[in-house]
């Protein structure tokens, strides 16, 4: 039979389970929130536990907490951090828009296991999950901040070094093909000539911008809202907690923070993490384009465009022998629709709230981690297990090349429009070569021919 312990809040007595260093907050939500099975992200968890690290040392620091505790507090923010307190997070995203219960969940669980290591200490010192851990703070100023954090630290150990390694492999491709010349493509249609390896430099060309805008669009997230407590005063906040908490996390986490100007604009706008998203969305369009025209390219193989060839990862068909698919571009797409309906999400969210206080927080938390844990690892994969295999198909790469009648765009400068427009069109009549239905009009020479349509030629369009 299960054991409990009493724990106590102002509504009264609730039973807790005796292994959990919860308290009576986070049991009240548990009970009263099963909703689905999205728990808060474990992400969350340990940015908290920098931020209730933090306010104990700027709390101590101002002489708003005694050093025994503060102590506690930060020897049970480690273990956190080091996963010690694992499964005493229980909490779903469904609940209060403001995450309260969250904060309280970290709020309790580090209290009491800083009694604990008091009491082990031979200082049985009450450790309150308001009065000291949540000392300075509110959920309206603490769980803003997380946001911020969270994206940021994310961003930089996550998303940066599997966009890098993938934004590698692609320059390194474009570089290797540099020189393979092929037919283009616009509206699915043949198009002039271009070289595999300035085509692939398009895709790399994407990823260099993404990096550029979400290097600029995280400084959005480097202002906090902590200091500005229930509504935006500072009620309750020291006048210097604001400025030293950021400091305090800056020197943590090892990245610039500084406190928000406006603590108004902080507790109820969500206006940054939506702009950081939708830079997210970005990279996610670019990436939808890059894994469809690997797939596209690489289809058939005899019987598509086959132009390329991608690793062959998995049989492809429970009926059809010796059948390979593009799982690892259809991974990827898949992944880009959920990241667009998150963006989706948290641009929905972050226009409600009312007053003081946006109301949509955990959902808000919810859908950026899994955006950056869905982009970050589904880049690794498609880097590894596809885009570093990519392997031009020469013959039929060729053979594309010299069937298409888009070529006679070559020959414009020399005859015109019209005159070009006719050899192609005898070409596809007559069921002959450009060069052999050229020559039939007599509008060029041989040599001419032979100058102007040169492939190689076409790519160099300045020369």
């Amino acid at each position: 039979m299960a054991e409990y312990r009493i724990e106590k809040d102002s509504l009264g007595e609730v039973k807790v389970p005796a292994d959990k260093l919860w308290g009576a907050q986070t049991q009240r939500s548990w009970e009263n929130f099963r909703i689905g099975t999205e728990k808060m992200p474990l992400e969350m968890v340990a940015v908290f536990g920098i931020l209730k690290q933090a306010a104990a040392t700027v709390n101590q620091e101002l002489g708003l907490l005694d050093a025994a505790r503060a102590d506690a507090i930060r020897s049970a923010c480690a273990e956190l951090l080091e996963g010690k307190l694992a499964g005493n997070f229980p909490l779903s995203v469904w609940q209060t828009g403001s995450g309260t219960q969250f904060n309280m969940n970290i709020n309790e669980v580090i209290a009491h296991r800083a009694e604990q290591i008091l009491t082990a200490a031979g200082q049985p010192l009450k450790v309150h999950p308001n009065d000291h851990v949540n000392r300075s703070q509110s959920s309206n100023d603490i769980f803003p901040t997380g946001l911020h954090v969270l994206g940021l630290t994310l961003l930089h150990s996550q998303l940066f070094p599997a966009l890098t390694a993938l934004l590698e492999t692609l320059r390194s491709k474009a570089a290797e093909f540099q020189d393979i010349v092929k037919i283009g493509r616009t509206h699915l249609m043949d198009a002039t000539p271009l070289t595999l390896g300035q085509e692939i430099s398009g895709w790399s060309g994407m990823l260099e911008r993404n990096r550029a805008m979400l290097t600029t669009g995280i400084n959005f997230l480097r202002s906090l809202a902590m200091g500005g407590t229930a509504v935006g005063t500072g009620i309750n906040s020291h006048p210097e907690f604001a400025v030293k908490i950021a400091a305090e996390i800056s020197r943590l986490t090892g990245e610039q923070f500084e406190t928000s100007p406006n603590k108004f604009h902080a507790l109820t706008s969500k206006d940054e993490l939506v702009v950081v998203h939708g830079m997210l969305k970005a990279l996610a369009a670019d990436l939808m384009k890059i894994a469809n025209d690997v797939r596209w390219l690489a289809s058939g193989p005899r019987c598509g465009i086959g132009e390329i060839t991608i690793p062959a990862n998995e049989p492809g068909s429970s009926i059809m022998p010796s059948k390979v698919n593009p799982t690892q571009a259809e991974a990827l797409t898949m992944i880009v629709t959920q990241v667009f309906g998150n963006d989706a999400t948290i641009s929905f969210a972050a226009s409600q709230g009312n007053f003081q206080l946006n109301v949509f927080m955990p959902v808000i938390a919810y859908n950026l981690v899994q955006t950056v844990r869905l982009l970050s690892d589904g880049m690794n994969s498609f880097n590894a297990n596809c885009a570093a295999g990519i392997r031009p198909n020469l013959p039929k790469i060729e053979f594309n090349l010299h069937q298409s009648l888009i070529l006679i765009t070559g020959l414009v400068p020399l005859i015109g429009y019209d005159k070009a427009a006719e050899i192609a069109k005898k070409a596809a009549a007559d069921g002959i070569t450009l060069k052999a239905a050229a020559l039939a009009t007599g509008y060029v020479s041989e040599a001419d021919y032979d100058h102007y349509m040169n492939p190689a030629r076409l790519i160099k369009a300045n020369e």
